[in-house]
């Protein structure tokens, strides 16, 4: 009887790990949303004690390529459309589930200045940090503003161009006064210590900065995943968004 207990418990305590492994949800996410989705998962979570979110934050553009690559992905936000397309067409995304959820806005940071700053006037600087355009969405809008204002290429000629991973390593270097400014998002600005918002980048010089939202081809199999892909446009999660400087449709 003693050993047909043990076993008895041994048996439960199994099915109880493969319950909380069966619901571990793994969400990747641009870095940009990084303050908001942990607090966006902490409320979550609540809810929904059943759920075990491990998160994944990066530029969108390594994120796509690492789901690409097999790495475990349930939930995708993307910093912009195109990242999120590129997961579709390879067919990595559930059909139908992708969705815009959130906006932003680019601005460029540094050094409180005595004299305004513009993009027409960033040839006075030495270095200007940005995501590089290769894979950081920021960076792709940035890229995108300053060749319309027809300055990027004299700066890139010039060498003043810092790439960085993405948008939050482009802040910390404004942030610590390694570079003169930075190209980040509104929300991203907010979270500076030293540097401050000098310039707005003018909206018509740059695409909308939409955040696609989308289940995998995996995240659509669980419960869990789908519980959190609903609940990213629950007003909860929309007040959150709104309070760390994000746009929302209502």
């Amino acid at each position: 009887m003693k050993y047909k207990a043990i076993i008895a418990a041994l048996a439960l305590q199994l099915c109880v790990t493969l319950t909380v492994q069966a619901e571990t949800v793994h969400l990747s996410a641009a870095a940009s949303m990084t303050d908001a989705l942990k607090e966006i998962i902490t409320s979550f979570t609540n809810t929904h004690p059943e759920a075990q979110i491990r998160p994944n934050f990066a530029s969108s553009g390594s994120l796509a390529k690492q789901i690409e690559q097999g790495a475990p992905a349930d939930v995708y936000i993307s910093a912009n459309p195109k990242w999120m397309h590129y997961l579709l067409e390879k067919q990595l995304i559930a059909p139908k589930t992708d969705r815009i959820f959130a906006y932003n806005k680019l601005v460029f940071v540094g050094e409180k200045r005595s004299t305004p700053l513009s993009l027409n006037k960033l040839a006075g600087l030495d270095r200007i940090a940005l995501g590089s355009p290769q894979s950081v969405p920021a960076g792709q809008y940035a890229k995108q503003a300053l060749e319309r204002a027809k300055v990027y290429k004299s700066l890139e000629q010039q060498r003043k161009l810092v790439m960085a991973k993405d948008v939050r390593q482009a802040l910390l270097y404004a942030d610590r006064g390694e570079v003169d400014g930075a190209f980040v998002y509104q929300t991203d600005a907010l979270l500076a210590r030293n540097a401050e918002v000098l310039f707005t980048v003018p909206d018509d010089l740059y695409d909308r900065v939409a955040y696609p939202l989308g289940l995998t081809v995996a995240g659509i199999k669980k419960g869990a995943a789908k519980a959190l892909y609903e609940y990213m446009s629950s007003p909860e999660a929309q007040a959150v968004l709104q309070k760390h400087g994000f746009e929302v449709d209502k």
